[in-house]
């Protein structure tokens, strides 16, 4: 009779994550203006200026880019990837393979979104195929909806989650999420990158937290 394994080995391998993303590049500026002027003359309402509908670009894989990755493994150290997009996503995946549970805030609905339509963009293959299923918390634990427990309630913020759990936001780095995009042109490169590995530190303790695992 095979002995069975100690608990410790039984456990789901868990990665905490965060992406920061940009507005679509230069290049693809004139078809995105083809695509807004379609899409203006088809509106019934106003749906803002071109300026605008490029900067909301960097909330969806389409056209908007990764601009790093912060991740994690278990009680491992937080690191990031920066650099050319495609080699950061095969280092991700690569980084993915073995992992059974991906836990970060806001993550169903835009990070692993996002870079499930990078890696098609980019040609580059996961190396999983994960469920986005809501209301469950397995293989992704959106913190965000099991905070509210997936109710009609507003959802709360990272720093106000943060905060009200005791912890140190990653928003007093002096950089947000907001101010990325002009962070990347001025060249800030590994101001984004703390900000973003401070974004998975914190996501792992309130983890902890919510999991009763201090």
């Amino acid at each position: 009779m095979i002995p069975s394994l100690p608990v410790a080995y039984n456990r789901p391998v868990k990665m905490f994550l965060d992406i920061e993303t940009l507005p679509a590049d230069e290049k693809d500026k004139e078809t995105l203006l083809d695509i807004y002027t379609r899409k203006s003359e088809k509106s019934k309402k106003d749906i803002g200026s071109f300026e605008e509908f490029l900067e909301n670009t960097g909330f969806d894989g389409s056209f908007g880019r990764i601009c790093c990755f912060g991740y994690t493994i278990e009680d491992g150290p937080v690191k990031s990837l920066d650099g050319d997009e495609a080699q950061m996503l095969r280092d991700f995946w690569s980084a993915a393979a073995p992992i059974d549970l991906f836990i970060g805030f806001n993550i169903i609905d835009f990070d692993m979104r996002f870079i499930y339509q990078r890696s098609i963009i980019q040609g580059v293959k996961p190396t999983k195929l994960l469920n986005f299923a809501r209301y469950r918390c397995e293989p992704i634990y959106d913190i965000m909806w099991e905070w509210i427990k997936w109710g009609n309630t507003p959802k709360p913020s990272l720093h106000s989650l943060a905060k009200a759990l005791g912890l140190k936001s990653s928003k007093e780095s002096g950089i947000e999420g907001k101010d990325v995009a002009k962070a990347f042109l001025d060249g800030r490169i590994k101001e984004i990158c703390k900000y973003c590995e401070a974004d998975v530190e914190v996501t792992r303790q309130i983890f902890h937290k919510m999991t009763f695992q201090e």
